[in-house]
């Protein structure tokens, strides 16, 4: 059942009864979107692995609202996971630049926050995804297990459903 958020602040003042709901149209896109996060996993290295586990039936992102795409033009999500290294960070940004809005960002490991243990005397690796790409969620760890993948999806679904102004310069909110 959806249930609307009991802040009379936000807009959305649910009803005494008879299974009526009402909320702001941006509570509700708001719920939609994080509900349903379709995502393009760019597995690089070793953290690839743990993202794989995270997806398998152990673990089960499907039960959060994550459907993993092949198309960068059908996500909304995309998951960084391994060392980004030079040679690849104008491909992993022209994947980005094509991703439907609005589009999140998932850095899972040490190797795509901050380089890793290749950093300090590897040239030819990017210091941060971050330097390339806005991040939304950092998920750190060496690798990172499959739960904290998943409480950084939870983390980016509540920072979704916080987000005011959404539908702000559409049609619903000239």
């Amino acid at each position: 059942m959806l249930k609307a958020p009991p802040d009379a602040a936000a807009g959305a003042c649910p009803s005494g009864g008879g299974g009526i709901v009402m909320a702001t149209a941006d509570w509700l896109v708001n719920w939609a979107r994080r509900s349903s996060l379709w995502s393009m996993t760019f597995g690089i290295a070793c953290c690839a692995i743990e993202m794989m586990a995270a997806a398998a039936a152990r673990y089960d992102w499907d039960r959060f609202g994550i459907i993993p795409r092949g198309s960068p033009r059908q996500s909304d999500l995309m998951i960084v996971a391994g060392t980004v290294t030079a040679k690849m960070a104008p491909v992993v940004r022209r994947l980005y630049d094509q991703m439907a809005e609005p589009k999140y960002v998932l850095a899972m490991g040490a190797c795509t926050i901050g380089g890793g243990p290749y950093a300090r005397h590897g040239y030819h690796v990017v210091k941060g995804v971050n330097r390339i790409l806005p991040v939304d969620v950092y998920i750190p760890g060496c690798p990172p297990r499959p739960e904290a993948l998943l409480e950084g999806i939870l983390t980016l679904q509540r920072k979704i459903q916080a987000t005011r102004g959404t539908l702000k310069g559409t049609l619903l909110n000239p």
